[in-house]
């Protein structure tokens, strides 16, 4: 251990008395008290920040998989670029001492618009992976949707859990029916309230970035729910949806009653062929810029999505989403909550479960202050006069 180490270890045991007592409050009842985040991630003031502890932290070619994009990386910059682009018109003089964060979804009463979006590998930034994610996102009370490409199973991570969650699936092609509904009937036991479904990774796209670092996966991995597809020498090709039809999602919509949201979608006609499908909601997704590079950013797609959806099922959004401002602006132009992903594995990467909460409560402080500075005191009053130009 250098001498580095060694204060920041020292730092991290003295650590920030305010940090503990919030972490004991929102620690989950099924489980240890939260540790208090490290003394570096105390310095941790925004999402960003997360993202620059977390490249000490993490190992290099692991780090590159999580950040990187697909190619070039021009779409993982737009996402980015876009939300930048958009400036706001705040009301003033409006009474905001209450203001109300919560929203309905799928018969839930979420305390904010932000969920923990499907992000494979976890045990790549922590030995406890999804189930140390499970009780950050319950501290920071928010619903966390588990990948298929988990590390863990999700009986464990289940248990983990004091908030709702999903389960995401890739492939729900005609030979893999077997396999989910076996699945289907493991979720079911072990609580699961609703399935995601990505279906823009038929294959998975470029990684030079991944290539570059020469990335693959531990040898002592376990990834229950793909234990045909996962290789441990490269990642880079694997088949992930596969060649999954609208005709596979109308099996799985007869096969459960569960809520089913299809992310992946950028175009007006796959939107409404969701709503004909009997999807519960959309998730407007570019993969986080990481599959087809140069595909546009989410938050420029969503207005048509909105428009070709109308009222008939909710659409979220994800990619790009790193500021309180980003979800005020997600929700004006639509949206009835945004995902977030690389922010929250760098948060568990720098403090565990109460470094996802950290994320969790800086993005949601920082959204409370986005609406009391634009006038909104609901999520309902947040519409698209508070977007300059709109």
């Amino acid at each position: 251990m250098n001498r580095r180490t060694l204060l920041a270890a020292t730092g991290a045991l003295l650590g920030s008395s305010l940090l503990e007592r919030a972490a004991a409050q929102n620690a989950p009842n099924n489980g240890p008290p939260l540790k208090s985040p490290s003394a570096s991630a105390a310095e941790a003031f925004n999402l960003f920040d997360f993202e620059g502890l977390a490249r000490q932290r993490i190992p290099h070619p692991a780090y590159e998989y999580i950040a990187g994009g697909a190619a070039d990386e021009i779409t993982l910059r737009w996402n980015r670029e876009a939300f930048d682009a958009l400036a706001l018109r705040p009301r003033v003089l409006v009474d905001i001492e209450r203001i109300d964060t919560g929203v309905e979804l799928f018969g839930r009463r979420l305390a904010f618009p932000v969920l923990l979006a499907p992000t494979a590998f976890h045990r790549l930034v922590h030995p406890d992976g999804e189930v140390e994610t499970a009780r950050g996102a319950s501290a920071g009370e928010a619903l966390f949707v588990v990948s298929s490409l988990s590390t863990r199973r999700v009986e464990d991570i289940s248990r983990a859990m004091t908030q709702p969650w999903c389960f995401q699936l890739f492939d729900i092609g005609r030979r893999r029916r077997e396999f989910l509904m076996g699945l289907l009937e493991t979720l079911k036991a072990s609580g699961c309230q609703g399935l995601v479904v990505t279906a823009d990774a038929p294959v998975t796209g470029v990684r030079n970035r991944s290539d570059r670092a020469h990335f693959s996966l531990p040898e002592d991995f376990e990834t229950p729910y793909y234990p045909d597809r996962t290789t441990r020498k490269q990642v880079g090709g694997l088949p992930v949806s596969g060649s999954s039809t609208w005709a596979d999602l109308a099996w799985l919509r007869s096969q459960t009653a569960l809520p089913i949201m299809l992310k992946g979608v950028l175009h007006e006609e796959d939107a409404k062929l969701a709503v004909k499908a009997g999807m519960n909601g959309i998730i407007v997704s570019n993969h986080g810029g990481r599959e087809l590079d140069t595909v546009p950013a989410t938050i420029t797609v969503l207005p048509r999505i909105i428009r070709a959806v109308g009222n008939r099922i909710p659409v979220l959004l994800d990619g790009g989403v790193r500021r309180g401002t980003d979800v005020l602006k997600a929700l004006a132009l639509g949206a009835r909550a945004v995902l977030i992903g690389r922010p929250y594995l760098y948060g568990l990467s720098v403090g565990g479960a109460a470094g996802v909460a950290q994320v969790l409560r800086i993005l949601r402080g920082e959204f409370e202050m986005a609406m009391k500075l634009s006038g909104c005191r609901t999520l309902a009053e947040i519409n698209r006069a508070v977007i300059h130009g709109k």
